[in-house]
């Protein structure tokens, strides 16, 4: 039976909160634990569906794995194989990381392509080309990736997109390359620099991660060395209710966030109408004035750019802004499905290409919606925070994979949400129709 979250709307939200660890971090450093045929932990990771899916990957290939009280360790000593079937990797696609770590560690690896939301195409075609100059043969078969080398190789790659995942994928390879890897306009994220630093701290020898240029010099696996690590505060959780916060016209204090990783976002915040503050190291403090905010006009970019995945989220505020805002996708080409949700609680949006056109109204009134995505499901338990009445969203599945205990930080901050079984009509006229009908007199 699906679940449901039933929402409250229109309370205002006030209190504080602390971040998890980085998912985008967590996950990839888990997948480049497989160098290591030893022992990796990692602290303050997030009880996400997508751990638990990477979880089912490492263990399949035959590492034992230990996930209590938001503490991981990795043992990778026994692994079996460098084969992740398709139901597992499809899950995430994250899972598709192992490909690296385990063309590097066994010098093959038969991966499936990846699953995850479906917000549009996410190319492969670049992993591809980096594993490929490191000297790996690459095939596609039957919906998976092959890799096979004798050795890799240090060369210079160059990236036609500083994409996140190839960027991650090249570097994980290239600290067991023989020489040295020069790998341009690469991804400059946070979570690239994080998971540099967790190889750095295993014995890998990377610089320059964080700009457009990194420089990995092999290493021999024997140089690695266990570790334990704490990966970086989550700019995505932290953003989520940071907007949904003042959203209500609330206020909030962030614990465990890096402000300089948050600050497209907290710029965009400001001129809105949103006082934000930092009273201390790490910590966050914002306050809306009202909510009626200022209209916006907003272009998503690579990092230091907006970043596409806050791109669902911001919208809800602007449903209810002062003026007409303007959002324009430029990373991901059907990242709009969210809209058609806003829309039936009332809010006036039209597509046109990859440009939404948001045009604020009074308010929005709850009803029930469908999450599509994790990001989008996040902006959706927004919007019906905002909203008159009750919503009831489904979906949570999508929400699971991105958000450790939203239901409960929510409504830590005053919400009203309730998670709950959801009866399907399908399932509502099975039982009618197995019911023995009444004897009338």
């Amino acid at each position: 039976m699906e679940e449901k979250l039933v929402i409250t709307g229109e309370r205002r939200l006030s209190g504080e909160i602390t971040t998890a660890g980085a998912k985008n971090s967590v996950l990839k450093q888990m997948a480049a634990a497989l160098l290591l045929p030893g022992t990796v932990c990692l602290r303050n990771v997030p009880s996400l569906n997508d751990v638990y899916s990477m979880i089912e990957i490492l263990e399949f290939l035959g590492a034992k794995v230990k996930f209590k009280n938001n503490f991981l360790e990795i043992d990778s000593a026994d692994i079996s194989g460098s084969f992740a079937p398709h139901e597992l990797v499809n899950k995430s696609r994250a899972s598709f990381n192992v490909i690296g770590p385990l063309l590097a560690r066994f010098h093959e690896a038969r991966v499936a392509l990846p699953g995850g939301c479906q917000i549009g195409a996410r190319r492969l075609d670049l992993h591809e080309k980096g594993l490929k100059l490191l000297g790996a043969n690459i095939k596609l078969d039957q919906g998976y990736m092959i890799a096979q080398a004798t050795k890799l190789r240090g060369t210079k790659i160059y990236l036609d997109l500083p994409s996140n995942g190839a960027t991650e994928n090249i570097m994980v390879a290239s600290v067991l390359a023989e020489g040295e890897t020069v790998i341009e306009n690469t991804a400059c994220d946070p979570e690239i620099a994080d998971l540099a630093n967790f190889l750095n701290a295993m014995g890998a020898n990377i610089q320059g991660a964080g700009t457009h240029q990194i420089t990995i010099k092999g290493i021999s696996q024997k140089d690695l060395k266990s570790i334990e690590y704490i990966p970086i505060p989550d700019r995505l959780e932290a953003c989520t209710y940071l907007i949904g916060a003042i959203s209500t016209g609330g206020d909030i204090t962030i614990n465990n966030v890096e402000p300089e990783h948050i600050k497209a976002a907290t710029s965009k915040l400001e001129e809105i109408g949103v006082e934000i503050s930092y009273p201390k190291p790490n910590t966050l403090y914002a306050k809306a004035n009202g909510r009626r905010f200022n209209s916006l006009n907003i272009s998503t970019g690579w990092f230091p750019g907006f970043p596409t995945d806050l791109q669902p989220i911001i919208t809800v505020p602007l449903t209810i802004a002062g003026g007409t805002s303007t959002i324009k996708e430029n990373i991901y080409d059907d990242r709009f499905g969210h809209t058609n949700e806003l829309i039936r609680l009332g809010a006036d949006i039209k597509i046109n290409n990859n440009v939404a056109v948001i045009k604020g109204v009074e308010s929005l009134s709850g009803t029930k919606i469908v999450a599509e995505d994790i990001r989008g499901g996040a902006g959706l338990v927004i919007a019906g925070l905002i909203a008159s009445g009750t919503t009831e969203i489904t979906g949570l599945d999508h929400i699971d994979r991105g958000y450790e205990h939203i239901v409960q930080k929510f409504n830590l901050l005053g919400a009203k949400i309730k998670r709950t079984k959801s009866v399907s009509v399908e399932s509502t006229e099975k039982e009618l129709k197995t019911k023995s009908p009444k004897t009338v007199n």
